[in-house]
């Protein structure tokens, strides 16, 4: 089973940042992305359709072989990990917004979150609220609009800097010196958010943290390749002529992208 693939999955393109850290910590291993296009943006559904797609997609990836699941996705995580540890049979690692390490090393007492709607909302977010934040003060920004905008590829447009202005400046003028990405999507415009925050202010990805947790599973369970140089399937659920030219940018190499729809 060690042989077996690493299934990882966001709504689009934006847990690519995930596999990208996952692809350097873990270079043996055979990985399968899936874009779930189809149903982007997920920080609009309902905990219900969450579920539903959550559960589509862990059904596509543990059928192509997936031996562990990265649920590449802070709202899905919220809405679905549970469920998805629940009825499957292999590791399930999801993401949670680095609160943590951002209150430690807040000097001010002043932090900021970007995140989408849906993870604002969900009960997982309001307790890791609760934890870090008793002598820190959070500021919780939602970013509507800005997800779609990375997934047309508009990682430098006037429109997707604007978006990040009017997000980032109440955090800034609220004098915050770090600074949350509360989606996977969002580390693709870390440049634009540095040239409108500045040098000083931190940017919080966990997109490591969540590799290394998925090294520890995989020797936890037994379960790490330990030779060769692993394989990348990327899959969507969207149209591939639309979604590869995105994939390709962010990803920085060209690729091939297989249609996978629910039936």
């Amino acid at each position: 089973m060690a042989q077996q693939c690493i299934g990882v999955f966001d709504s689009g393109v934006g847990g690519l940042s995930v596999l990208a850290h996952i692809r350097s910590r873990l270079p043996h291993e055979d990985l399968c992305y899936f874009a779930d296009s189809a149903h982007m943006p997920y920080g609009n559904k309902s905990v219900d359709e969450l579920r539903k797609c959550s559960l589509f997609v862990a059904d596509v990836l543990l059928k192509r072989g997936a031996k562990a699941l990265v649920v590449a996705c802070n709202t899905a995580t919220a809405a679905a990990a549970h469920i998805l540890r629940e009825q499957l049979d292999v590791p399930v690692i999801g993401m949670e917004p680095g609160i943590k390490p951002a209150v430690h090393g807040s000097a001010r007492g002043v932090v900021g979150v970007l995140a989408t709607s849906g993870t604002i909302s969900s009960e997982k977010f309001a307790l890791l609220m609760q934890r870090f934040t008793e002598h820190v003060e959070v500021i919780v920004q939602p970013c509507p609009g800005l997800v779609e905008r990375i997934e047309a590829g508009e990682l430098g447009s006037g429109k997707t800097r604007s978006l990040l202005e009017q997000y980032l400046h109440p955090l800034l003028n609220r004098g915050v010196d770090a600074v949350v990405l509360g989606c996977t999507h969002y580390p693709f415009v870390i440049p634009l958010i540095r040239d409108i925050a500045g040098p000083d202010i931190q940017i919080i990805d966990t997109g490591d943290a969540i590799a290394r947790e998925l090294e520890r599973q995989l020797g936890i369970h037994g379960l790490g390749a330990s030779e060769g140089c692993g394989n990348i399937q990327f899959l969507t659920s969207g149209e591939t002529e639309t979604v590869r030219p995105v994939m390709q940018r962010l990803w920085g190499h060209a690729l091939t992208l297989e249609s996978c729809q629910a039936d």
